[in-house]
């Protein structure tokens, strides 16, 4: 509705526009505030008044005349607001809002394929809550891309040839089991990092000649991914496919799944890092210093080093060849980033440029770390918060909190211990992503228990409690009727009708910009709009039509609710 309706305003407006022998390049249509009983209004008379020799509402007047709706569907009326031309959608637009089911805010084919690329943890163990970041907004970047028409393939890129790999290495095939202490929880990766924080403690502390000779192993291990040794591949490889299983189960809580997890020693086997390397050292920018080769690039304060003296890349190196792997395979190729990566990532690109690539391929979703208000977390020294624990106590909260409440709720179905377990998970779980999803991924956040789960704030179990109500109120009422627009009059039905119209909307302006936060946000505004609703027209005891009506009208809330929050990730109860 919102999409087709902004089409024909753009179209009446260039119309109007062409007509009075204005240009059409900029229509300046925007969302008016509230207030305004307009869907978009256009603020293109402020353009033109200087060209037009009038002030801007006289403009907008002689426009709103040229305008023709004789042939609009959706456009029902346009009127000015001083400055402003004021677009007002007819009946065909809030009675398609009424009809929308399971395919709300799923936009038509754009054709593009896109992989998205989140996460990507270095294999060295848990998964900790500084980084949960990635892995959450990540997985709300490609559904938000799925539901705005594109084909998503999700990936995960594993770092299995750097040195953190071969100690990691190294310290599995030294030290013994009965020189570790006990894992911290019984899952694969937490058994395995026990032997890579072994080996760090090791390189710290042992005396000079001990760690000479396990820096030469440690050496070995690299020349021989370098070189494509077969046997050094195996070695490292059970080591990574192990942490990598449990790092798996750990985000498929979340939860966050992947199509595929595309090793970087993939582009070291099958040449494409030797090829990158030989294209960069033919660049002009390219330098021997330092004992490494490097690229001085224009605008970055450090060079970009490519290749150490000893022949081996870098993880940037191999990176390059996984790029335009992706360039070769995919429409765009996004990928979300911590901010420690920034420099890198501009990197990267500028030298993609260099090496020929198209770009315009690549966009980048740069984030700031989540942080505990007890300070932050570190994976090397075992001293940082888990991304399981985390999970673990927001289970254990939400279920404490659900629990007090099973006295004032207004359902009247008994809800067993497996109900309350399944709530306190979709609660817990929810919380943690909401909160996390919800902010401007730029921005640096502190996790805060009493916000996450804050059933009367704009919290996600205040916008999972709306599809509870909906589904409680839908299954009393049985079968959904298709309802009739006209019999929903009240301005709070009219404004429910307008949320719910407008989601493609918003799918479609926060896909383009990649910002999944938009539709966290959204989440809480048609959570208001049904809650006005709730409060003011009464769903099962109104007479019939209006009853007929409004139970669609919930079924329409329901079904938008869902998949706003399906975007974002977090699971919507059927019962709270």
């Amino acid at each position: 509705m919102f999409i087709a309706f902004r089409e024909e305003v753009a179209a009446v407006l260039a119309d109007a526009l062409d007509d009075r022998g204005y240009p059409s390049d900029d229509l300046g249509l925007e969302e008016p505030p509230e207030e305004f009983d307009a869907v978009l209004a256009s603020s293109v008379a402020f353009r033109l008044a200087s060209e037009a020799g009038a002030p801007p509402p006289e403009v907008a007047g002689e426009l709103a005349d040229a305008v023709d709706l004789s042939e609009t569907t959706y456009v029902d009326s346009v009127a000015t607001q001083g400055p402003y031309v004021n677009f007002t959608p007819g009946e065909a637009y809030f009675a398609d809002a009424l009809a929308v089911r399971e395919e709300s805010g799923r936009l038509d084919s754009t054709g593009d394929s896109v992989v998205v690329e989140h996460t990507s943890a270095n294999p060295t163990g848990p998964v900790h809550v500084g980084r949960a970041r990635n892995p959450i907004v990540g997985d709300a970047v490609a559904n938000l891309l799925e539901y705005a028409g594109n084909d998503v393939d999700r990936h995960y890129y594993v770092n299995d040839a750097g040195r953190q790999m071969a100690v990691f290495t190294w310290a599995y095939e030294t030290f013994d089991e009965s020189e570790l202490p006990e894992p911290e929880r019984d899952r694969i990766e937490y058994d395995m990092v026990r032997y890579y924080r072994k080996g760090n403690e090791f390189l710290d502390s042992a005396d000079e000649a001990a760690v000479e000779a396990a820096e030469a192993e440690i050496e070995s291990i690299l020349q021989g991914l370098e070189a494509g040794d077969d046997d050094t591949y195996e070695r490292v490889g059970e080591v990574v496919d192990a942490v990598l299983g449990g790092m798996k189960e750990c985000l498929a809580r979340l939860p966050a799944t992947f199509d595929e997890f595309v090793k970087e020693t993939r582009f070291m086997k099958n040449g494409d890092t030797d090829d990158v390397v030989a294209r960069l050292k033919e660049l002009d920018e390219a330098v021997y210093e330092e004992d490494a080769w490097q690229l001085d690039l224009d605008g970055f304060e450090k060079n970009l080093v490519f290749l150490r003296s000893d022949g081996t890349s870098l993880y940037t190196t191999r990176d390059l060849a996984h790029h335009e792997w992706k360039f070769d395979n995919y429409d765009r190729a996004v990928t979300v980033l911590g901010e420690d990566h920034k420099l890198q990532a501009g990197q990267l690109k500028e030298t993609l440029g260099l090496l020929g690539n198209d770009t315009d391929q690549l966009e980048s979703v740069i984030y700031s770390y989540v942080n505990l208000p007890e300070g932050k977390m570190s994976t090397r020294a075992g001293t940082g918060i888990d991304l399981d624990d985390l999970l673990d106590e927001a289970i254990v909260r939400a279920r404490d909190e659900v629990e007090s409440r099973l006295d004032t709720r207004d359902r009247d179905d008994d809800l067993d211990e497996t109900d309350i377990e399944r709530i306190a998970r979709q609660v817990g779980i929810g919380a943690v992503r909401y909160d996390i999803v919800s902010k401007q991924p730029t921005k640096a956040i502190t996790f805060e228990w009493e916000r996450a789960l804050d059933f009367e704030a704009q919290s996600a179990p205040y916008v999972q409690y709306v599809h509870a109500r909906c589904c409680g109120i839908l299954d009393d009422a049985g079968e959904v009727p298709d309802g009739d627009v006209a019999a929903l009059t009240e301005p709070e039905a009219r404004e429910l009708l307008r949320e719910i119209a407008r989601f493609e909307g918003v799918i479609d302006g926060a896909a383009a910009d990649l910002q999944p936060h938009r539709i966290a946000t959204y989440t809480r505004d048609l959570a208001e709009a049904f809650n006005a609703f709730y409060r003011e027209c009464p769903v099962l005891s109104a007479e019939e039509d209006v009853r007929d009506a409004r139970v669609a009208l919930v079924a329409a809330a329901r079904h938008t609710m869902a998949n706003a929050l399906d975007v974002i990730g977090v699971e919507a109860p059927v019962s709270m």
